[in-house]
């Protein structure tokens, strides 16, 4: 069957590997795509926003399934006009892509239905929040509502930084109208662990859980980018931890929005804290983490195209959706200066992946015949292996053998990894 990837980053390059395994898999088209993903499947130069586009190019070639992988044309409703064409998708439609498109509904929807969660408050008003952020304890977090390209939460320490990300978000509109309403958030510690998930509306099955490193520098010190690199699985993710979340969070989640008239069919991924009261959702995302899946999917043993089909159809169940017990770490390697200013242009050298190695390309094109930057983070090095250190320095191996001007990677991909293993 002839296959259509809505997106063009990392993420997508890691699904389209996946698919490109399935015995099903016919051609893959690719909207946008990049200079990388152009070695895997067919990119046209449509935006991932532009629904009407996508939807002539699939109806003019003529696809059999599309997957939809980025949260924007999901919030904007790219699965319902797919379709409404009579193409079925892998993602949710744009009733239930609200849990990621809107953080006060997610975090009304946690509220009512028992879910756990930090304590918040919403302010419509920039005003009303600096009032009430006067007499706050901190540190705190505020969040803005809408989508903001993973930086739309701000962790402040003081009146004077809360009354500049108020400013940043509700006044100067920074993000646009996603920070037209924001809440501001307990402050909350403890590990963090992301766990995506298939789920039909009815079955919900965790794929292996992942640790990121959104942090610029080593140590996670610097600003928050889209991610420097992850490990999976990730350690504190316990089997105990792992029920606990299953009864308390995934399955309320899903029953949740079942009553809400908001079923959810896709990929839905929890970002979560291990707090001393046990798992708390952070956030929720609509579909699969960047650069999360890029360890996750390596470690998928399934037939991921069988997966999505049994996802969208309502026939997914346990024993189609295996994962590895091995570790996968990926490494991303960025342009100098991001997630600030950086440029771009500049040549890449790849070495050849050996097994259980994959380059997944984020930011780059082709331009004259060669392959050259043109993204803040440009590819992830990924390697699996039996133990997680391994992993780690095949990964970091691979890594260093990418060549371009300026390229930049943390140094300590995994160390907070495996001091917990350690400490174990």
């Amino acid at each position: 069957m002839d296959i259509l990837v809505v997106g063009g980053g990392g993420r997508e390059h890691a699904v389209i590997k996946a698919l490109k395994k399935s015995p099903k898999a016919g051609r893959i088209y690719c909207l946008p795509g990049n200079g990388g993903i152009a070695a895997d499947a067919e990119c046209y130069p449509i935006k991932a926003t532009d629904i009407d586009g996508i939807v002539e190019f699939a109806k003019a070639h003529k696809v059999d399934f599309a997957v939809v992988t980025p949260d924007d044309p999901l919030v904007l409703g790219a699965v319902d006009a797919l379709e409404g064409i009579g193409i079925p998708c892998f993602g949710p439609d744009k009733k239930a892509a609200i849990i990621e498109g809107s953080k006060v509904f997610s975090k009304q929807l946690m509220v009512k239905y028992g879910i756990p969660t930090a304590k918040s408050k919403t302010f419509a008003d920039a005003d009303a929040a600096l009032e009430y952020l006067q007499d706050t304890s901190y540190p705190t977090v505020i969040k803005a509502d809408g989508l903001a390209l993973g930086k739309g939460a701000v962790i402040v320490n003081n009146f004077d930084e809360a009354k500049a990300a108020i400013k940043d978000m509700m006044l100067d509109k920074i993000f646009g109208e996603s920070g037209s309403r924001v809440l501001v958030e307990e402050f909350l510690t403890g590990p963090e662990v992301s766990v995506l998930s298939f789920t039909d509306g009815k079955s919900v099955i965790p794929m292996a859980s992942s640790m990121d490193h959104k942090r610029a520098l080593d140590g996670d010190k610097g600003l928050n980018t889209g991610g420097m690199g992850t490990i999976a699985p990730n350690p504190y993710y316990t089997p105990d931890v792992a029920k606990r979340c299953m009864d308390e969070i995934f399955l309320p989640t899903i029953a949740a929005m079942n009553a809400e008239g908001r079923t959810f069919k896709g990929c839905l991924y929890f970002g979560l804290m291990l707090t001393a009261d046990g798992p708390k959702v952070i956030e929720y995302n609509c579909r699969f983490g960047d650069p999360e899946t890029q360890v996750v999917l390596p470690l998928l043993d399934s037939d991921l195209l069988e997966i999505m089909l049994a996802t969208r159809n309502g026939t997914l169940s346990e024993d189609m959706v295996k994962f590895s017990s091995d570790c996968a770490c990926c490494v991303v390697v960025a342009s100098s200066g991001y997630p600030k200013k950086y440029n771009t242009g500049y040549e890449i050298t790849l070495p050849a992946p050996a097994e259980n190695e994959e380059i997944y390309i984020a930011g780059a094109k082709i331009c004259d015949g060669n392959l050259v930057t043109s993204g803040g983070r440009v590819l992830g090095a990924v390697a699996r292996a039996k133990e997680l250190g391994t992993a780690i320095d095949k990964a970091y191996a691979l890594a260093k053998q990418v060549k371009f001007e300026g390229a930049y990677m943390r140094g300590d991909i995994g160390a907070r990894a495996l001091a917990a293993l350690g400490d174990k």
